[in-house]
């Protein structure tokens, strides 16, 4: 399986199940990169989503399926049972292959440097100048492989969410911590400390990003 399928394949069975086209929200991308950070294999969720369907379908209920979100309970426990089954075995490792040229991976890098470039925010000057250096001298030497590449990218990235969590007005972060904690108020008693924690960092760095105009770096995004 293609490294860089992972958001993909998940979006594509939720729709296809679903059976109307239907955008993901920013709650949904959160949880899916929840996933992939925590590492639960693609088939896992895959076979989780098309569970929790089946289901559905031998019993409808009145409310459909909105959102990837109903689907996280049956997702959590797929992979519970999978983690038993794993102990004493090797862990399962994604495939780092991607179907992406030098050259379009140089333009993604361009691409991020200039729009790095357009952030006119005097608080993040030097962290966006640091970014822009280190991406500049990544498309200059440039890794043959893949994983190397994204994981570099995941570092500068990590290191602009938190100069952003630590720069940003904290009245702004209030108000989007409001916003998200809204979003996920119907979760917070059926999801697990940390995930929900996690989950809800990652929506508000989602916020502060497109507020500055800050791209999302890795080779998923090419």
């Amino acid at each position: 399986m293609n490294y860089y399928n992972y958001f993909t394949e998940i979006e594509d069975t939720f729709v296809r199940r679903r059976g109307k086209h239907l955008l993901l929200s920013p709650l949904d991308w959160a949880l899916i990169e929840n996933w992939r950070e925590r590492g639960i294999p693609l088939h896992i969720v895959i076979r989780g989503i098309e569970q929790v369907f089946d289901n559905f379908e031998k019993n409808p209920r009145p409310r459909s399926i909105k959102g990837l979100m109903f689907c996280r309970e049956e997702v959590e426990a797929q992979y519970e049972e999978w983690l038993k089954g794993q102990t004493g075995k090797s862990p399962e490792r994604q495939t780092p292959e991607t179907a992406f040229s030098t050259d379009e991976i140089k333009e993604h890098l361009a691409g991020l440097i200039a729009a790095l470039r357009l952030n006119a925010n005097p608080d993040l000057r030097e962290p966006i100048n640091r970014s822009v250096a280190r991406l500049e001298e990544l498309r200059t030497n440039l890794p043959a492989n893949p994983e190397t590449i994204d994981k570099s990218l995941g570092d500068i990235e990590e290191m602009l969410n938190n100069e952003l969590l630590g720069k940003t007005d904290p009245a702004k972060i209030k108000r989007f911590e409001r916003d998200v904690n809204a979003l996920l108020r119907a979760y917070r008693t059926t999801m697990k400390p940390d995930a929900f924690e996690h989950t809800k960092r990652l929506m508000i760095l989602k916020f502060l990003r497109e507020d500055e105009g800050i791209p999302r770096l890795s080779l998923f995004y090419v």
